[in-house]
């Protein structure tokens, strides 16, 4: 399995995350080809679930809809 580098992630928490550390997660999409997952409470120490971009798309686009 391939290892990625993610300290130079650009981390962005879900706008339906509350400010007491609810159950949401944070998404990096600054990194070609993947796209990490993480749970907010566990910021940086955490496991990352690595999505392939296109998946990632394909999630959103059918959430969305």
């Amino acid at each position: 399995m391939r290892e990625y580098d993610l300290r130079n992630a650009h981390w962005h928490k879900s706008s339906y995350s509350d400010q007491h550390g609810g159950d949401c997660v944070e998404v990096a999409q600054n990194l070609p080809g993947i796209v990490p997952v993480r749970d907010t409470k566990l910021s940086g120490d955490g496991p990352v679930l690595l999505v392939p971009a296109r998946s990632w798309a394909e999630f959103i686009e059918a959430v969305k809809a």
